[in-house]
This record gives C-alpha cells, structure tokens and sequence, in this order.
C-alpha cells in the first residue's frame, strides 16, 4: 500500500485527492518538516521490513517520500539532522529487538518443556492457485494505474485503487488462513532461529532453510539487529576518538607549559648574566676611579713639590731657626728691655 501510494504521490502529487479549498491552505512538505518518517530518513522504516507477517506492525504513519530523501541527501544541513535520524531509529530499533528477545526467550522455556509449535503447514495447492491469481491481478492493476497517472486520468486511476486495495485484503486473508500454529507433541526434532525468534524443524531440508533465511521477517530482524550493532559501534568509535583527541590537545598543552617554562628559566638565567655583566662594568668603572684619584693625587704632590721645593726649604730651614732662638725660649734679652728687679 505505502509503495502504491508512493506512486500515486509522485505521478499526481500529494495533494491530489484535495479539494479546491483544502489546497489553499495545502502547505508543501519539506524533509525537515514533522510529516517526513525520520526512520526513513535515516536508512530504513522498519514499518517498511515486515508487511503481510506475523511481525507486522502497521503502515507508518509520517511521509516516505524519495524526492525529499535526496533532497535530505543533498542538504547542506544533512550531517547535522543525520545524528538525530539515526538516534531516533537506534531507539526503536532497539524496542523492537527487546519484544522479539523476550519472544525468543519464551520459545527456548517451550522447547525446554517439549511443548514445541509446529512449522506452519505449506499452502494447499487450491490456496497457492488463488493467491497466484490475486498477486498477478493486482501487478496488472498497478501497471494501469501508472498508465492513467501518465496521461493525468485521476479519477479513473483512484477507481483501479480501490480494485487493489480489496485485492490486497483478499491476498492477507489467503495467507491468514494458512497462518494458525498448532501445538501438538512433536516427534521432529524443532530449533529456535535466533535472529527472527521462528521455530524451525531442526536438520531440514536445505530448499526449506534457504526459504526462511531469504523470507521477509528473518531479513527484517536481521538489518534492525545489525543496525544497532553498527550504531553501537560507530558511537564507541566516535568517542574513542574524541578521548583521543582530548588527550593529544592535553599533551600539546603540556608541552607548550613546559616550553614556556624553559624560556622563563632562560631568560632569567640570561638576565643573571646581564646582571653579573652590569656588576663586574660597575666594580671596573668603581677600579679606575680609584686609580684616577689616586693618580691625580699623586701628581698634586709632585707638582706642589717642583714649584715649592726651594722656598720650602728655606721656609722650614727658618722655621727651625726660630724655634732654636733664645728669643723665644728666653735665653736672650733685648738691651732696652727694662730689667726686672729681684
């Protein structure tokens, strides 16, 4: 049904069963829009795995549309909403692989008990007729509704419509007929299939094994179990990675610290030296000025020496005269000095 209307939509449009009022207010869909399936979006609809099965469970009720699935492909936004799509399927993915677990997990405690369900019986050859005969009328139908889209006749291809969707109901209740499940004691030997949770006759033939490994349920539960696995995967490898790189921005970090603390030390030993240079110019400086006091004092004397030798020396050679007169020691008086009397 979702492939026929599919069809019809991208022949006719989505709004071609609107009236005149109604596509006034029609609004176009886009794949961001909360009408579009994110599940199909993503990679598949798991809706879409498991029609006409005893796994079914219903039409999806959100837009499959291939035209906005490459839209979505194409969108420079399609990394950024791809996370979100593939979250969200993980998720009900998951649910849907919770209820088969528990599933099979009550078929091992049946086969454990030797209560075991027999395989359901193949169809009769009156059934198998009669279904041949609905599958190829609704083939053929399908081929004129394509047919009346092309050429714009809507009414008339909504009319063979109808015609398929009453065959399809047929065609279900056809298969539901041959569905039933009988529990009886089994002399066969019977085996659980893990991935799809059927019983199956244990060491069968291989034509019958083929027919279930390719048949829609077991294909179904395998993509949704193998799904998870690749998801689970891809999200231990992004944070691997993302660990990784914390740790080499760490590392970068750390060497840029300990290179930052080199350079410290090396431009406070090179001030150091700066420093002892600047002390060992200053004692210099400090030594030559002592020698130019000492030199200039030096040169005072000797010059105060050659210009003052001779007078000097008669100056000192007076002085000692002075200090040896009886003047001055009273050894000698002055005749007109009056005499003291005794």
């Amino acid at each position: 049904m979702d492939l026929q209307r599919a069809m019809l939509d991208e022949l006719m449009g989505a709004d071609r069963n609107l009236t005149e009022e109604e596509r006034k207010d029609y609004k176009e869909i886009t794949w961001d829009s909360k009408e579009v399936c994110a599940y199909y979006m993503a990679r598949f609809c798991p809706h879409d795995l498991f029609v006409n099965t005893k796994s079914d469970i219903g039409p999806c009720d959100r837009v499959h549309d291939p035209k906005l699935k490459e839209s979505f492909e194409k969108s420079p936004r399609h990394d950024a909403y791809l996370a979100k799509f593939e979250a969200e399927l993980a998720q009900r993915c998951e649910k849907l692989v919770m209820e088969l677990d528990r599933r099979v997990r009550r078929g091992r405690e049946r086969l454990a008990q030797g209560d075991e369900p027999m395989p359901p019986p193949p169809l009769s050859a009156d059934k198998s007729e009669r279904l041949s005969v609905v599958e190829e009328k609704i083939k053929n139908l399908l081929v004129q509704v394509e047919a009346l889209g092309e050429v714009g006749k809507v009414d008339e291809a909504q009319a063979l419509m109808k015609k398929v969707d009453e065959l399809n109901a047929e065609k279900a209740l056809i298969q539901c007929q041959n569905d039933k499940v009988l529990v009886v004691p089994q002399e066969k030997k019977m085996a659980l299939c893990e991935i799809c949770g059927s019983f199956l006759v244990a060491n069968d033939v291989a034509e019958r094994t083929q027919s279930h490994i390719t048949g829609k349920q077991h294909i179904g539960y395998g993509m949704v179990r193998d799904y998870i696995t690749e998801y689970k995967e891809a999200k231990e490898k992004a944070r691997e990675e993302e660990r990784l790189a914390r740790e080499k921005e760490a590392e970068e970090r750390r060497k840029l610290r300990e290179k930052e603390n080199e350079s410290r030390r090396s431009g406070s030993g090179d001030r150091d030296r700066y420093h002892d240079r600047d002390r060992e110019r200053e004692r210099d400086r400090h030594r030559d000025r002592e020698r130019s006091r000492e030199w200039n004092g030096r040169g005072s004397r000797d010059d105060w020496r050659a210009k003052n030798g001779r007078d000097g020396g008669r100056d000192r050679h007076r002085d000692r005269s002075r200090s040896c007169s009886p003047v001055r020691h009273g050894r000698r008086r002055s005749p007109r000095s009056p005499v003291r009397p005794n």
